[in-house]
């Protein structure tokens, strides 16, 4: 933090846009870090057991030394859903991997209580038509996911051959025999065809690299390995085991907001470690209307995606399917915004106008927040610190009705650490602005690895053709073609947040995703090819595009408080999520694969 920084005087009693850019520019500047993204520790050697199973006991079982058509590393919902739509579409010979002890990805690995989507369950809960399924709420909880994807997995027969608690160690592509050779530290060695990489988002844990990590000697563990041997209970909450203990929990992000409650109602004492308040909204969850569910026609469940997906985007402004949380917010802050103002004032804004608009749009959505704080948060010190001052979309949206109520339990306290996150940890505690703060358990919201390397959030390196290395290749950032392949790796497709376009609405990206890959796969198939790879003209193309469509979210997130989404405060990082996301907007990137299909021309793909 720059040594001169000052706050901004005393808030106005109206809307002051140089006083807003003030307070946005110094909250900030406090939660600026030299390290950046290297505050976090990799979860290995010492801090390995942080990604240990603890919900399915890893059995021997002989290595598996065959040869299979279609080997998909990762089976979490972006799998499912790839491995669902090849079924349909007739390729057989898939095969799932996984390090975990079943499917479902970060449905798996995140039992804690109270873990539910923030999509919409009717939208976000993949194949509902296929199977047949309704949700039980607009916003299901985690078990009922789990469950969901793991029908998804039976109905399609993508278990019977899969190998799960099974770590891929090697990734080498042999051209003689056209076939990647897979190694595993189960002393596999698989043969495949097609390689489809997915190492999932939401699955490797993030540690911060507090000062006296390894010596504090109670109980620790992050909440995407929820120890409930410890707390007791289930993902319903009655955490029984901490009645008689004093907690910490470290972060206030998306799964901050879940686990407090319950924390806060079975601790004896729960101390909320916080360094950037989250915008916390109105979730409003409800079971599912059975008189709606009967009036559903087919179709209903891709209609509905795409609304969502179109509306939060600011491509649709007068229907609204959903109306939620974001919905609302698309209403106030986004192109949508923009949309219904120019409607009402019977004439198009000028950019100028346009960016005055949406600047004090912003602010007033976040003053409607605040106001929400305030209306809940009974203690007034309490509730200024969970104020947030950055723009709207600076941070994931987030909605939760139980979060705030919980810091008016006399238990309950937020310790704030204005921005410059925990000093040190001791042997009994943490440590905030000089005040030890004792605590039996300490227990990680912190996130996860979204931003590092491909190959060190996949765990392996993946050896093409002529001996090169993916993460030579790509430390510069990642080099695809449409985000799917890679020239030098033919028959190897990528999966995930690799330059390509991400809606709000995960499932819609991955069911999009899933229509190309199928397609690629079926015209190396119908056109009798052995191999299927991205031209390099073809990928320098790509690669260019992809910079150019993300300077304006570069420039969006060049004033915005560190987070996960600009790579904590480098928005401009080539391992990012503004570089990897289709800077066009989600839709014009769905459209732009679609036409490519269309077309039947194949251009920037070579198939041997």
């Amino acid at each position: 933090m720059p040594e001169t920084l000052t706050p901004p005087g005393p808030k106005p009693e109206g809307f002051d846009p140089d006083w807003v850019r003030a307070k946005h520019a110094y909250e900030r500047a406090k939660r600026l870090r030299r390290d950046g993204i290297e505050q976090f520790v990799e979860v290995t050697a010492e801090f390995s057991h942080w990604e240990d199973d603890p919900y399915v006991e890893r059995t021997s079982r002989d290595p598996v030394n065959d040869e299979v058509e279609i080997l998909m590393i990762g089976a979490g919902l972006g799998s499912l859903i790839a491995a669902a739509r090849m079924r349909e579409a007739g390729l057989d010979g898939i095969r799932l991997l996984d390090r975990a002890g079943g499917v479902g990805g970060t449905w798996y690995w995140n039992r804690y209580p109270g873990i539910q989507c923030d999509i919409e369950s009717y939208i976000y809960m993949p194949l509902l038509e296929e199977l047949g399924y309704i949700p039980t709420q607009k916003y299901a909880y985690g078990a009922e996911i789990r469950e969901h994807l793991t029908a998804i997995a039976h109905k399609y027969d993508l278990v019977r051959d899969a190998l799960f608690h099974t770590t891929v160690t090697e990734m080498v592509w042999d051209e003689a025999s056209e076939r990647w050779i897979v190694h595993t530290d189960r002393g596999d060695r698989i043969r495949a065809r097609i390689v489809v990489v997915s190492p999932g988002s939401l699955v490797r844990p993030k540690l911060p690299g507090i000062p006296g990590i390894n010596e504090f000697e109670g109980h620790t563990f992050h909440t995407g390995r929820w120890d409930y041997s410890y707390t007791g209970g289930d993902e319903s909450g009655e955490l029984t085991g901490l009645q008689d203990k004093s907690v910490g929990v470290v972060g206030t992000g998306a799964t901050g907001l879940q686990v407090v409650p319950h924390l806060g109602r079975w601790a004896e004492q729960l101390y909320v470690f916080q360094r950037t308040p989250n915008a916390v909204d109105e979730r409003g969850n409800k079971p599912t209307d059975p008189d709606w569910a009967a009036t559903l026609e087919p179709g209903w469940q891709r209609e509905r995606m795409e609304n969502f997906t179109r509306y939060t985007a600011g491509m649709e402004s007068h229907t609204d399917l959903v109306d939620d949380g974001w919905t609302r917010v698309a209403s106030e802050v986004t192109k949508t915004a923009i949309q219904q103002e120019n409607e009402r004032r019977g004439a198009p804004m000028t950019p100028e106008e346009i960016g005055e608009f949406l600047f004090e749009a912003d602010y007033r959505s976040m003053e409607r927040v605040r106001a929400r704080i305030d209306s809940i948060v009974t203690d007034k010190a309490t509730a200024e610190a969970l104020k947030p001052w950055y723009k709207r979309l600076c941070k994931r949206v987030g909605f939760h009705d139980d979060f705030l109520p919980t810091f008016n339990r006399d238990n309950v306290e937020l310790v704030d650490t204005d921005g410059r996150g925990i000093e040190r940890l001791t042997r009994d505690g943490v440590v905030v602005g000089g005040t030890e703060y004792k605590v039996d358990a300490l227990i990680f919201a912190t996130g996860y690895d979204v931003s590092s390397s491909y190959t060190r959030r996949a765990g392996f390196d993946i050896i093409g053709r002529d001996g090169i290395h993916l993460s030579d290749k790509w430390k510069s950032g990642p080099r695809t073609f449409h985000g799917l392949q890679s020239n030098g790796f033919p028959n190897c497709f990528f999966l995930g947040y690799t330059q390509t376009g991400i809606a709000n609405n995960y499932t819609h990206t991955a069911e999009e995703r899933a229509r190309h890959l199928v397609y690629l796969l079926q015209q190396r198939v119908e056109r009798g090819a052995t191999t299927i790879e991205a031209d390099l003209e073809a990928e320098d193309g790509w690669v260019s595009t992809m910079k150019e469509l993300s300077k304006p979210g570069q420039a969006f997130y060049a004033d915005c408080t560190p987070s996960y989404l600009d790579n904590e405060g480098d928005s401009g990082n080539p391992d990012g999520l503004v570089a990897a996301n289709y800077g066009g907007g989600p839709i014009q990137f769905f459209e732009l694969l679609a036409r490519w299909r269309d077309s039947g021309q194949m251009d920037g793909v070579t198939l041997s």
